[in-house]
C-alpha cells in the first residue's frame, strides 16, 4: 500500500511539473532560445552577403582579366615555337584555354604530347628505360645525372622535341621513330605528323594529387625540368592548389635545382594564370625563372608584379 508520505510527495511532483509547464510556456524560456537563435541567424546572414560580395568581387576580377589579356600577350610568344605537354589529370579546358593563350600570344603551335598513366605511374620503368636507350637521336647524349623515369623520359622528349637557340632540331625522321615507339608502349598518345620539334615548352598538369598518389608528383616535377633544359625555357602549370601537398608544382619549388630549370604558375584556371603562362615563357625564352601564382613558394602572382603571392 501507497503511505500518506509517498502520496504526499506524488501530489507535490506533479504540482512542481505543472508549474515548471507554466514556466516553459510563459515564454521566459521560449524568448531566451529564440534570441540565440536569432543572433545566429544573423551572423550567417552576415557572412552569406560577405561570401556574394567576394564572388563579385572575384567574378569582376576574372572579366577584367579576360577582357585586358589581349593587350597583355599579343605578340609576347611571336617568332616562338611552343610545344604543349599534358599530365593525364590535366583537365581538358585547361589545355585548351593555354593553347588559345598561346595563339593570341602570337606563337606557332607545335603539337601536343600527352602522357599517359602507364608512364607517370612508373610501373613499367625497365620497359621504358629500354625505349628510351634505343630511341635516343643520333649524334645525342642524354644527361648522365638523370637516372629516374621521369628525368630519363623528359631528357629524350626533350631531345627529340625541343631545341635550344642556336641548336638544330632533331630530324623529322628521328621524331617520328621516338614517338612511334614511346607511343607503342603506351606511355604517350601524340599524333606524330602533327608534333614537331619546339622552342619553348609548357607542362600541363591538373589538380592537386593525393596522398594516394605516390611518386606521380616527383616524375612529373622531374620530366618538366628536363624537358625544359633542352628548350630555350619552359613552363610547369596547374589548377588552383596545386602548389601544395606531393603536385609536381611542389615538388619543383621544394627543389632549388628544379626550380632553377623551369618556371611554374599554379592556377592556370584563372584568367591571371593564363596570361602568366605566356609572359613567364617569354621571360623563360630570355633565360629567366620565376614561380607564380597564390600558392605556397609562389614568388609573385605574375610576372613583373611584386614579391610574395597576392592574399
Amino acid at each position: 500500500m501507497i503511505s500518506l508520505r509517498q502520496h504526499a510527495i506524488s501530489l507535490v511532483a506533479v504540482f512542481l511539473a505543472l508549474a515548471l509547464g507554466l514556466f516553459l510556456g510563459s515564454g521566459f524560456v521560449g524568448d531566451r532560445v529564440n534570441s540565440l537563435t536569432g543572433a545566429s541567424r544573423d551572423r550567417i546572414g552576415d557572412l552569406e552577403t560577405e561570401r556574394d560580395q567576394l564572388n563579385e568581387q572575384l567574378n569582376a576580377a576574372n572579366s577584367f582579366d579576360a577582357a585586358i589579356a589581349p593587350r597583355l600577350i599579343t605578340g609576347a610568344l611571336r617568332g616562338q615555337s611552343v610545344l604543349v605537354v599534358t599530365s593525364p589529370n590535366a583537365a581538358e579546358t585547361d589545355v585548351d584555354a593555354v593553347k588559345e593563350s598561346l595563339s593570341t600570344a602570337g606563337a606557332q603551335f607545335a603539337g601536343q604530347v600527352a602522357l599517359t598513366d602507364d608512364l607517370v605511374a612508373d610501373e613499367n620503368a625497365e620497359q621504358l628505360r629500354t625505349i628510351v636507350d634505343q630511341t635516343i637521336p643520333a649524334g645525342t647524349t642524354l644527361r648522365a645525372e638523370l637516372t629516374d623515369s621521369g628525368g630519363r623520359a623528359g631528357d629524350l622528349l626533350g631531345a627529340l622535341l625541343l631545341h635550344p637557340e642556336g641548336q638544330a632540331a632533331a630530324d623529322p625522321g628521328d621524331i617520328r621513330l621516338g614517338l612511334e615507339a614511346l607511343r607503342e608502349g603506351g606511355f604517350v598518345a601524340a599524333a606524330d605528323n602533327a608534333v614537331s620539334a619546339a622552342d619553348l615548352v609548357v607542362v600541363v598538369t591538373g589538380d592537386p594529387l593525393g596522398d594516394d598518389a605516390g611518386a606521380r608528383g616527383q616524375l612529373m616535377a622531374r620530366l618538366a625540368a628536363a624537358m625544359a633544359a633542352r628548350a630555350q625555357g619552359g613552363v610547369l602549370v596547374g589548377r588552383s592548389g596545386s602548389a601544395s601537398g606531393g603536385s609536381p608544382i611542389a615538388v619543383v619549388r621544394a627543389d632549388p635545382a628544379l626550380g632553377n630549370a623551369v618556371s611554374t604558375v599554379d592556377n592556370v584556371d584563372q584568367q591571371t594564370g593564363l596570361i602568366t603562362t605566356v609572359l613567364a615563357l617569354a621571360d623563360e625564352a630570355e633565360g629567366q625563372t620565376g614561380a607564380y601564382g597564390t600558392g605556397a613558394g609562389a614568388q609573385a602572382i605574375t610576372v613583373g608584379a611584386g614579391p610574395g603571392p597576392a592574399t
